[in-house]
């Protein structure tokens, strides 16, 4: 629903940022207008509007001081009743949980073996921290971005444009495309592999099937249809999860738990990096909680906790029934053990896996199409079929050059999207925001620091990025 603007009762307190030269995005005509950087520095008094719980209703708003008021920017109004619908945190938070858990959680047992349960743990909180850092700052940008533009909805681009420039709106445009097109391709080639087990059919046959069947449902299927579909693969997740971690649990060898191998941790950063990803929806959580930052600072802290809880207990089953994992690279892949080592945990595991991809696979196939239509000027919606063609058949025919990329798509997209997406571009575009004198900041940080939590967040990933490419050359000098 869109947001509109009520009447409100205000008070003058933060310096309200001049007025700025729309222009229309350059990537999509959906999105709300971009804000062109402009060197004035004309300033007038931003109202900080104390909203009554009545907004929406011809009633007078009460006192300031009274306990019924409560901060926000804006008021979410049903526009047929005309009620406010403020949003809910819990709801925000099953959002947030929701977007994190994906088929990332595959692979952590396979990138935390050599390093041991201890120590991929200690990475896995410090991976957790890092990324609720990174989506506090989206959040402060987007919503000091919904303050110049005055309603809610403010894309990513938006927030590139108006604090990185032209450069940073193409930059983010490529990344995202990239993160998209790697993710789907390991997706495909997972699925394929898990049909063609089951079924024993070719593996071109079980990569064609599946993306026909996923993508058929998207281009299709109703709202409610896919909701249903994708509340269905929720429940088998729960269920299949629940399932593993009863029936793996009773060989957990606990001494296994503690084995550690710090200098093989840091390997694992890019894919357990990717796995809480959930940036991309802070945008959503900044207008369904009305631009209220307590609110939304609570729905991605919690949020982001539960897949780590949910990550942690994973990783613990998988390596706690693998004992003497610590320090060798010899298992390609846990799962693949217990899968032929145990006849009930294997079908379990093949469950978990394929919903896993099916959930995420859905969500990043209307996803791109929707940024391909935005970004090409292409047609979307039912009966427009390039879009999704365009977004299905690469990663298809890119996943049977190569049954084996799975791991290599999802380390890619870890290391040189992820963290230049959702973990250098959070840190500029707050940089920008707060020390540039072209722009206004008008919502306070909620990000303590300064620069030097900026400075350590950019740091950190461009650490990662350099060492990853250091590695890949490495490995391609070895080749020849």
């Amino acid at each position: 629903m869109a947001p509109l603007l009520t009447s409100v009762h205000c008070s003058s307190s933060y310096p309200h940022p001049s007025p700025r030269r729309i222009t229309p995005s350059p990537v999509s005509a959906t999105t709300p207008p971009v804000l062109r950087r402009t060197r004035t520095r004309t300033r007038r008094q931003l109202q900080r509007c104390f909203c009554s719980q009545y907004a929406g209703k011809r009633q007078p708003p009460p006192e300031p001081d009274s306990p019924q008021q409560m901060e926000r920017l804006f008021s979410n109004l049903n526009k047929a009743t005309m009620k406010h619908e403020p949003g809910s945190v819990t709801s925000a938070i099953f959002l947030v949980a929701g977007t994190t858990v994906g088929a990332g959680i595959l692979a952590i047992p396979a990138v935390t073996q050599e390093a041991g349960f201890l120590a991929s743990a200690v990475i896995c909180i410090l991976c957790w921290l890092y990324m609720v850092v990174t989506g506090l700052l989206v959040a402060e940008v987007n919503v000091n971005t919904m303050c110049e533009l005055g309603s809610g909805g403010v894309s990513l681009v938006s927030m590139a444009m108006r604090t990185l420039g032209t450069f940073g709106v193409r930059t983010a445009c490529l990344s995202y495309l990239f993160i998209h097109y790697a993710l789907l391709v390991a997706y495909v080639a997972r699925s394929s592999d898990i049909i063609t087990n089951s079924l024993g059919i070719p593996l071109w046959e079980s990569a064609t099937l599946f993306s026909l069947a996923f993508g058929g449902v998207c281009y299709f299927g109703s709202q409610r249809l896919i909701g249903a579909v994708n509340g269905f693969l929720v429940a088998g997740i729960l269920a299949s999860f629940t399932s593993l971690v009863v029936v793996a649990s009773g060989n957990l060898h606990w001494s296994s738990l503690l084995e550690a191998n710090f200098a093989a941790a840091p390997q694992s950063i890019p894919i357990i990096a990717l796995s809480f990803v959930y940036q991309n929806v802070v945008p959503v959580l900044c207008t369904n909680l009305e631009g209220d930052l307590s609110k939304v600072r609570t729905a991605i802290v919690a949020g982001t906790a539960i897949p780590l809880a949910l990550f942690l207990v994973w990783d613990g089953v998988i390596l706690g029934t693998l004992p003497d994992l610590a320090g060798s690279s010899t298992v390609s892949d846990p799962l693949e053990v217990l899968r032929s080592s145990n006849g009930i945990v294997g079908p379990i595991v093949e469950a978990f896996s394929f919903l896993a991809i099916g959930t995420s696979y859905i969500g990043f196939i209307l996803g791109l199409s929707d940024f391909l239509a935005d970004l090409l000027k292409l047609p979307s919606g039912q009966n427009k079929p390039l879009p999704y063609i365009l977004t299905l058949l690469p990663p298809l025919v890119l996943s049977l050059l190569d049954p084996e990329i799975f791991f290599k798509a999802l380390d890619f997209a870890g290391t040189y999207g992820v963290l230049v997406l959702f973990g250098v571009f959070p840190a500029a575009m707050s940089w920008s925001e707060r020390y540039s004198d072209e722009l206004e900041a008008p919502v306070p940080p909620i990000v303590p620091g300064g620069k030097f939590t900026l400075s350590v967040v950019t740091g950190g990933a461009l650490l990662v990025i350099v060492s990853e490419i250091f590695k890949d050359i490495m490995q391609l000098q070895g080749l020849h």
